[in-house]
């Protein structure tokens, strides 16, 4: 699979504060937006697959609501977070 635990740790590591806090925002959005790349690099070679659609759709409904909870209490955060995966915002 795409996603393992070595991956996911990594993620957490890289971009929350450690790797046991896999609450932390940026670390979530970090996996989300891994995964939603991911699912639109599917979608580009089936264009069809409705339920991976959905499950994007889902996936960036998620992320959009953990960005705009960084954007509305910690800032810097959010900015930092926003430069270093290179999202559109």
């Amino acid at each position: 699979m795409y996603l393992t635990a070595e991956i996911k740790k990594s993620f957490f590591k890289k971009h929350g504060q450690s790797e046991k806090n896999t609450g932390s925002p940026e670390g979530q959005i970090a996996m989300y937006t891994h995964r939603i790349n991911h699912l639109t690099e599917h979608l580009a070679k089936n264009k069809k697959d409705v339920n991976t659609q959905k499950a994007l759709i889902n996936l960036v409904g998620k992320r959009k609501k953990l960005l705009d909870y960084l954007k509305n209490n910690q800032l810097e955060r959010y900015r930092s977070i926003i430069k270093t995966l290179e999202i559109r915002k």
